[in-house]
């Protein structure tokens, strides 16, 4: 029985010496991981859409914050940020950007249908998934308006989902969506409690933090960027006036005209070069030079950047050189313009307004300025829209201070990949690893593969050190 000692000594030992091997990963792949960046797309409620626009509510809607829009009938929220357990499954993720309904216009000017949604917070926790969203909504009867952050507008339908394991980017598609009745009331009864919604779909980039992930300012509602300043308060700008160290100008063109170009009809897309960005709902143009008076409140600049407009029907269109003059409060964006084979330079495209684009904190912004078409800019763009159009809103910010930085372009994350389908779970409701990127997202593999062969391992060395026992007992 002594001779047995040694080899149950070694399987003690080969499974602690394994066992420890795979825990610390295992702990890595429990910790906490914080969201940030990423994207959700929701149509709230197409139909809603419909009824807004059509014939009976005679109505629109906007979008603001920077949101975008994406397929048929979606609209896209940005810039992800909160929090995600891979041990449990919670997840917070809080998103920026809005839409605004308007609808049944009345003699004043005024709306009775006006209704924004914004900055959308998915919260995922035992198995329950809950929308929340700061809504503004005007009562249907009395026109009383009602301002409530956060409301718990939508349940989601999370039956066959499991949020343990996820790496990055952590991806949920088409999960149905239910109108609750704080949601309801907040909808301005136009829909009742339970009614069904659009589905939800996201997809963020989660990392694993070196310390503690940072704190939510309050439980659904993730902390949000500090805001890069405001227009309309004099600051101490820390350069002599005419001179700024970097300046960005963002500007969509025109939502509808983005949509026609990638659309069924013009079967197209776009192109940027020279440095210009992409932010979903807007194209930058960075590297701004020139001269900025803080006192006069004026305004040269040139940006880098272009961008290129092409589709199956013929169309080619080329914004590059894109110029901004602000004087008297008053604004134009220019552009070289190459269609057809054709080149104009510094076309006047849009005017906007910029009153108080004075600077704070070293910056001078200016946040969504409704832009209207020119003359010059309906012939640049074929007499497709007619001058006085509204065009997307410009925004413009011009840093004065060599500190300052430059507000932030709407961050989308990254593209979600493939999504595996885990066994009996419908695709469009599948939580997905899409990358396995780092060895924390391959801690389960490793645990179910490994963490096998440890057990086969250890159970063969206590055999046979069982079966020299028995042998050596005479049994």
């Amino acid at each position: 029985m002594l001779s047995s000692r040694p080899a149950r000594a070694l399987a003690v030992a080969l499974l602690a010496a394994l066992l420890g091997a795979l825990l610390p990963a295992a702990a890595a792949q429990a910790a906490s991981r914080t969201v940030q960046g990423g994207r959700l797309d929701w149509g709230i409620k197409s139909s809603f859409q419909s009824y807004v626009t059509g014939p009976i509510a005679h109505g629109s809607w906007s979008l603001i914050g920077g949101a975008a829009t994406v397929g048929g009938s979606q609209f896209r929220f940005h810039s992800a940020t909160g929090s995600y357990d891979p041990a449990t499954g919670a997840f917070t993720s809080g998103f920026s950007g809005g839409v605004r309904f308007v609808g049944h216009k009345k003699s004043d000017g005024s709306h009775e249908l006006d209704l924004t949604i914004s900055r959308p917070t998915v919260r995922i926790a035992g198995g329950s998934g809950t929308v929340y969203a700061d809504m503004v909504s005007k009562d249907r009867g009395s026109g009383r308006v009602t301002s409530t952050a956060q409301v718990p507008l939508a349940t989601l339908g999370l039956s066959g989902i499991d949020m343990r394991g996820g790496a990055t980017p952590v991806a949920l598609n088409n999960v149905p969506a239910t109108l609750t009745s704080q949601g309801a009331k907040a909808f301005a009864g136009y829909y009742t409690a339970g009614t069904p919604l659009d589905p939800v779909s996201l997809s963020v980039d989660t990392t694993a933090p070196a310390g503690k992930p940072a704190a939510s300012k309050s439980p659904g509602r993730p902390a949000e960027p500090k805001k890069a300043g405001k227009a309309g308060k004099a600051g101490k700008a820390g350069k002599a006036a005419g001179r700024f160290e970097d300046a960005a100008v963002d500007w969509g063109v025109r939502r509808t005209f983005r949509e026609y170009v990638t659309g069924s009809i013009g079967k197209g897309k776009w192109t940027l070069a020279d440095g210009a960005q992409d932010g979903g709902a807007l194209f930058r143009f960075p590297r701004g030079k020139g001269t900025y008076d803080p006192k006069k409140q004026t305004l040269d600049a040139d940006f880098a950047g272009s961008v290129r407009f092409t589709g199956a029907d013929g169309l080619d269109l080329k914004l590059s050189a894109v110029a901004v003059r602000v004087e008297a409060g008053r604004g134009t964006l220019s552009a070289d313009v190459l269609s057809a084979g054709d080149r104009r330079k510094a076309v006047p495209l849009v005017t906007f307004t910029a009153k108080d684009f004075a600077p704070e904190d070293g910056l001078a912004v200016l946040t969504e300025a409704p832009a209207t078409l020119t003359a010059d800019g309906a012939e640049a763009f074929g007499s497709l829209y007619k001058a006085g159009t509204a065009m997307d809103p410009v925004s413009l910010a011009v840093a004065v201070d060599t500190k300052a930085q430059l507000p932030a372009l709407p961050d989308l994350g990254s593209a979600p990949g493939a999504s595996p389908q885990p066994s009996g779970a419908p695709t469009e409701r599948t939580i997905t690893a899409a990358s396995v990127s780092d060895s924390g997202s391959r801690t389960g593999l490793y645990l179910g593969i490994g963490g096998a062969g440890v057990l086969a391992a250890a159970a063969g060395a206590l055999y046979l050190a069982r079966r020299r026992a028995t042998r050596q007992s005479g049994h």
